[in-house]
């Protein structure tokens, strides 16, 4: 999923800004340090049209993993609902902390944790009584066996050179038997434009090519960075930082779902995979 400029006005901005500039789309290299520095930037400058974009979408406690629109009340991939009462809950990449506060509705414990400042002024502008921390996912800043589960809704994944680092730290802080699941960009998708239209359903690039998608600006520093993995590399990745791969969740598009999320569409939904959710174990 790269970050799409599309315009909506189901709510009110808070702050509205205009881009001083529009950068470059690259394919290059990008390392942790280049990655963590540009998404921090690109996710502070543009949290206020991301809320005022897909706000309604997410709901102010809702827990959706994707733009098909699977929810966890139905998807129970953290556990049946009854049984989150009273269990610490990691949300890594919380954003405005939605999925958060439904955790919170159900007696769950949940720490919301984004690398960004302006989306965590968010969560605080809907509200909750819940910790908000913003902090690196791959440097988490709480003891060993600390959650009892971690989730991780499009958050932090898919922006991280080395993602690795992150499952390991995830691990570290999840007790034995812990769950984290997290939701990205189904890997097939790469290969296709992102675009919602029929223009996005024929394959322009190699499934096989890692290269960062970078945008820059005129210096040719980095705004903005997603890395992608095949398949087989986060199962891979998943399966070397400790973990046991339980699930593998495609959503199928609904019939309900009438809406365009970037590249995300009905026509493309009803053809090809828009999401991965993985559902992995500590031992």
């Amino acid at each position: 999923m790269r970050r799409d400029e599309r315009k909506s006005t189901t709510r009110e901005p808070i702050i509205q800004e205009s881009d001083a500039f529009e950068p470059e789309a690259t394919r290059r290299d990008a390392d942790v340090t280049e990655s963590s520095r540009a998404n921090r930037g690109w996710w502070d400058r543009n949290a206020d049209e991301y809320q005022v974009e897909h706000g309604t979408f997410l709901g102010d406690d809702r827990f959706v993993w994707c733009p098909e629109g699977l929810d966890e009340v139905e998807a129970e991939l953290l556990g049946p609902s009854e049984e989150l009462k009273g269990k610490d809950v990691l949300e890594i990449g919380s954003g405005a902390a939605q999925c958060s506060r439904w955790l919170a509705a159900q007696g769950a414990r949940p720490v919301a944790l984004d690398l960004s400042h302006r989306q965590l002024q968010h969560a605080l502008r809907i509200g909750g009584s819940f910790p908000l921390v913003c902090a690196d996912a791959g440097a988490l800043p709480f003891a060993d066996a600390s959650f009892d589960l971690a989730c991780s809704a499009y958050g932090a994944l898919p922006f991280v050179a080395d993602p690795r680092l992150v499952l390991r730290e995830l691990r570290r802080v999840l007790r034995p038997g812990g769950r984290f699941v997290f939701s990205v960009t189904h890997p097939v998708r790469w290969a296709f434009p992102d675009e919602p239209g029929p223009e996005g359903l024929s394959v322009s690039a190699s499934y096989f090519d890692r290269t960062p998608y970078v945008e820059q600006g005129d210096d040719g520093r980095a705004v903005y960075v997603e890395h992608h993995r095949t398949l087989g590399d986060r199962v891979r990745d998943i399966v070397a930082s400790g973990f046991r791969l339980v699930d593998l969740v495609e959503p199928e598009w609904p019939a309900w779902n009438t809406s365009e999320w970037g590249g995300w569409s009905p026509l493309r939904g009803n053809l090809i995979p828009g999401t991965a959710v993985f559902v992995c174990e500590r031992d």
